[in-house]
């Protein structure tokens, strides 16, 4: 009865997931992690060599447990399968086991928490590139979640700069991106045609530029400067809040309430923004953690989460809640539903304890790339982390080294 009332309240409907995103396909797995060398804020890059891991976690709400497997793919810079063999990128063998798991203890919604770590005695990974790693219930041939990540070997340097003051607008609404891609000491024969970079604003992968011609070939570098490819809409801050205890209301929830058999957080009624508002945000970023920050891992409770955004109704399109929790993904999970009655957008998940950021992004119908003007606004001012990835084919190679990672974080006014 226990695990039906749950389930009844956890349904979500999933779809496919494109092949750069990170995500679960089945309702009882939540909480779907990458992490880089154990930093919790890291992005999903890591560098390629001795002392370097990459760790992967996720929750199953079914607590008993369960034998999962993984497939590891290596991917081309777009995120098609690269042609190499598995003993190319790859040292041991796919298909082992997550052997790594622990039960959670004294929470009200019951899981299992896994882990998993490369490299570790199954499997060591050779190449730098893109990396989909696929996970399965033993003996099925369909995947329930998939993570993505990169390695790099670092052979260019990169330099980035950010403004306001854009080919398109002065101190307004957007922010333009410059980047040096220099290759000194590194061997490149054709590098327009050999490097490929890809830019990304705060790991949004919906809204990343590709395929950019650069304005300057000089002997060593590639520049792109006063690019109109390379301009970004600037966003606001993300909103944030924090679930850490389930009796007192903690920042930005209006209260905390239990509904047999879960606790039920109750956030703050938001409206869409017509300012620029400055807060100390992650840039979409969350941190598992419960009140007492004792055992995050397996102490933290799950508390279905409620959200509200009084607005009229936005036509031609659907709202989405986003940010990394999301696994930036526009899919019917995260799907705001309008309710005619309230003149508000809600919607309900069950969240882990811990620090959120989140924003709510309009998609119009039959796109891709998401807006924020319609709820968020657009503020020169607004921090937001670019990040770029340097890609390299040499003529006759099967697959795009990842040679160059580089992010800045712009300030602002500051």
């Amino acid at each position: 009865m226990h695990k039906l009332l749950i389930f009844t309240l956890l349904t979500l409907a999933h779809s496919n997931m494109n092949a750069q995103e990170s995500g679960v396909l089945i309702d009882n797995l939540k909480s779907l992690r990458v992490e880089m060398d154990g930093q919790w804020d890291s992005d999903p890059v890591g560098q390629l060599g001795s002392g370097h891991f990459v760790e992967i976690s996720f929750d199953d709400l079914q607590h008993n447990y369960v034998r999962y497997t993984y497939h590891i793919t290596h991917c081309n810079a777009d995120w098609t399968p690269s042609d190499l063999l598995e003993s190319d990128y790859m040292e041991g063998f796919n298909g082992s086991r997550i052997e790594n798991y622990e039960p959670s203890m004294n929470t009200t919604m019951l899981y299992n928490h896994y882990t998993l770590r490369f490299p570790n005695d199954d499997v060591k990974l050779k190449v730098s590139g893109n990396y989909q790693v696929q996970i399965f219930e033993d003996g099925d041939d369909e995947p329930v979640a998939q993570v993505c990540f990169s390695m790099v070997e670092q052979r260019v340097g990169i330099e980035i700069g950010v403004t306001s003051n854009t080919d398109i607008d002065t101190y307004d609404t957007h922010q333009q991106v410059s980047a040096t891609i220099n290759f000194s000491g590194y061997s490149v024969n054709r590098p327009e045609a050999e490097l490929k970079p890809i830019i990304l604003q705060n790991r949004r992968w919906d809204n990343r530029v590709e395929d950019i011609r650069p304005n300057f070939v000089q002997t060593k570098a590639l520049e792109f400067n006063h690019n109109r490819q390379l301009i970004f809409p600037a966003g606001n801050e993300y909103r944030r809040f924090e679930i850490l205890d389930e009796y007192v209301p903690t920042m930005r929830v209006e209260s905390m309430q239990f509904h047999q058999p879960l606790y039920h957080a109750y956030i703050m009624t938001d409206e869409p923004r017509i300012n620029y508002i400055y807060d100390q945000d992650q840039n979409g970023r969350y941190y598992v953690r419960n009140g007492n920050n004792v055992d995050n891992d397996t102490e933290s409770d799950y508390f279905i989460t409620h959200f509200r955004l009084e607005s009229p109704e936005l036509t031609g399109g659907n709202l989405y809640l986003f940010g990394d929790f999301t696994n930036h993904r526009f899919v019917e999970d995260y799907q705001m539903e309008y309710n005619l009655m309230e003149h508000a957008y809600e919607l309900s998940l069950p969240l882990k304890q811990g620090s959120y950021n989140y924003m709510y992004l309009f998609v119009p119908e039959g796109e891709t790339i998401a807006q924020t003007a319609p709820t968020e606004g657009d503020f020169y001012q607004t921090e937001n982390e670019y990040a770029v990835y340097v890609y390299h084919r040499p003529f006759g190679e099967r697959y795009d080294h990842l040679v160059g990672y580089n992010k800045v974080k712009y300030l602002g006014n500051q």
